[in-house]
């Protein structure tokens, strides 16, 4: 694995991992992680794929290695990633988004179609209307004493570091659909994901909700490459209905994956990586 800082325009470092090897005439892959806040955590996804193809992870500006301070717009974001394929040397890629990271692809898509080979989506995006089947699945997962306890850490202003790690694993254990290990699972991640960039966050769900996906699906359908495919959880808390309605729309193959969550290589994971990779394998092959 090759870790290197590649500078943007305007002098950020975004930090980045390249695995894998050339594979003649196969596009190389782009993880692009979730959130928006949060630091790349796909390295268990580039594992499974990275025998078949280069891999390429990074850091969004202002989360983990990638320190920034500033205004957070998709179209800057949208930006980096243009750059950072610039920087790698590819005129085409495969993008692979996962939750908030399907929606920055999607916009990526939008804007420089020109340069997506291939597209997989995983747990996203999900257009409207989703949100209200979501926060019923999440509360039905919670007892009232961690519900209670949620919205008390969710009021405190400036959280001590205990408070921070029970407040993300109580936000984040219902994603999971096995539920001995949803806690383990999302207690990990609490550790591992804070600090949390809630300003990045903020702007970021702002800026969805302002220029949303839902007004871009003509666009997203004729704009969609060949081989796409989204593979969600049959265990999210975000309903699969959605995916499978959006799939319809764009008129994109989806994949739901049984006795799985939204992190699907935790919960499925030999099933999960045995489409994972029959999904790489049949993206367009490319010159370079």
């Amino acid at each position: 694995m090759v870790m290197t800082m590649v500078e943007m325009d305007d002098g950020a470092q975004l930090r980045t991992w390249t695995t894998g090897s050339v594979i003649l005439r196969r596009a190389p892959v782009v993880l692009v992680h979730g959130g928006p806040g949060v630091r790349d955590y796909l390295a268990p996804v580039a594992d499974i794929i990275d025998d078949l193809c280069l891999v390429h992870r990074y850091d969004q500006r202002g989360t983990g290695g990638s320190h920034w301070e500033g205004e957070h717009t998709i179209a800057r974001h949208v930006h980096d990633l243009t750059l950072l394929l610039d920087a790698w040397g590819h005129d085409q890629v495969v993008l692979m988004g996962h939750s908030f990271g399907t929606d920055l692809a999607s916009h990526f898509l939008l804007a420089h179609p020109e340069r997506v080979a291939g597209l997989i989506q995983l747990a996203g995006p999900f257009l409207e209307p989703w949100r209200e089947a979501d926060r019923a699945a999440q509360r039905a997962r919670r007892s009232d004493e961690q519900q209670a306890k949620l919205d008390e850490l969710d009021a405190i202003e400036f959280r001590t570091h205990a408070e921070e790690i029970e407040f993300l694993a109580l936000s984040w254990f219902t994603d999971h659909a096995d539920r001995e290990c949803a806690w383990d699972w999302a207690l990990a991640s609490a550790h591992t994901q804070r600090p949390i960039n809630y300003v990045m966050n903020s702007q970021l769900n702002v800026a969805k909700k302002t220029n949303p996906l839902e007004s871009h699906v003509d666009e997203l359908r004729a704009h969609l490459p060949p081989g796409a495919v989204i593979i969600g959880g049959a265990g999210d808390s975000r309903p699969a209905a959605a995916l499978r309605r959006l799939g319809a729309q764009i008129n994109c193959e989806v994949i739901i994956i049984p006795d799985a969550g939204h992190d699907p290589w935790l919960e499925a994971p030999e099933l999960f990586g045995a489409t994972l990779r029959a999904a790489v394998k049949r993206q367009p092959q490319t010159a370079r």
